[in-house]
């Protein structure tokens, strides 16, 4: 009873201890990260806006039933949400009901059909697949991320919520093209919104999508 009051300081000085060597660690984690950011960005080409002359044209494939191929300008008949990498398109999925109040379609167009990966993505996918291997979607200018992506914190943070959300993908394929996601308005509106991914699985803010729609 006599020593406890200098227990209870030595365990408060602990804690604090603690607290202060876990405020360093996340402190130096941060720099490290924000560095090796700036590192593999020097290394990433730049985005070259599209414009809705150059995506009208892109040659779309259906991949459901009799493939059918058509220019993508017959989907601004409707206002088109559309997107073109896995990750947005989980957290799009989301949005699937405020857009369809809004009477806005979401589409996914993906750069290629590798074995069973389409089917096996779209239980996480509320809207139609579109194939396009011409790849207009990803442009005008093509962008990768080779392996120096593996450097960035966000690669692993978002890889490791993509498999929370039971999403494991594969190593088929090429794995390397960023893509992005684009509003595309009805009719001359032309193109409302356009994100394009700084790293692999790179998130769109969702509440911009809501307002360009």
């Amino acid at each position: 009873r006599i020593f406890l009051p200098n227990l209870c300081v030595f365990l408060m000085n602990r804690i604090m201890v603690l607290e202060l060597i876990g405020n360093v660690a996340a402190t130096i984690g941060g720099l490290v990260a924000g560095v090796m950011n700036i590192l593999t960005d020097l290394f990433l080409t730049k985005p070259l806006k599209a414009t809705i002359q150059y995506l009208e044209e892109a040659e779309l494939k259906t991949l459901q039933g009799d493939v059918k191929t058509f220019k993508a300008r017959t989907l601004w008949e409707k206002e088109v949400k559309s997107d073109t990498k896995y990750m947005d398109k989980i957290l799009l999925s989301s949005l699937k009901p405020q857009l369809d109040q809004l009477g806005v379609p979401l589409y996914a167009v993906v750069k290629e059909d590798v074995g069973t990966e389409v089917q096996n993505f779209r239980p996480f996918f509320k809207g139609e697949i579109f194939l396009d291997e011409k790849m207009r979607f990803y442009g005008p200018r093509e962008r990768k991320m080779g392996l120096l992506g593996f450097l960035r914190v966000g690669v692993w943070m978002n890889g490791l919520r993509a498999f929370k959300n039971g999403f494991s993908g594969n190593i088929l394929g090429e794995g390397f093209v960023l893509g992005g996601v684009f509003v595309i308005g009805q009719g001359e509106q032309g193109i409302l919104l356009e994100h394009r991914e700084i790293e692999f699985g790179d998130k769109v803010n969702v509440e911009e999508v809501i307002q360009a729609s």
